[in-house]
């Protein structure tokens, strides 16, 4: 499993990846499609993550109910914080 942010982190590394095997000295687009393909995966995961995680949630405003919040922060890696912003 992994974070929103790393899930980012690794569709840019597939990407190059992609470029590489399709376009580049690696001369092999069957990899390089391989690549982009799961790269294409980790990117959509990576805005799933980023979509979910900018809903407002105290209520007041309309977005995501508060236990679909704090699960989309547990599968960020992100701890919700207290109301009023102060750790525990």
């Amino acid at each position: 499993m992994a974070t929103g942010p790393e899930h980012y982190r690794e569709a840019e590394r597939l990407a190059g990846m992609a470029h590489h095997f399709t376009y580049g000295d690696g001369a092999d687009p069957v990899a390089g499609g391989a690549l982009a393909t799961e790269g294409l995966l980790h990117a959509t995961l990576a805005l799933a993550a980023a979509t979910a995680m900018s809903a407002p949630v105290d209520g007041a405003e309309t977005g995501m109910g508060t236990p679909e919040f704090a699960a989309w922060y547990e599968a960020a890696g992100v701890k919700p914080r207290p109301k009023g912003g102060d750790p525990e």
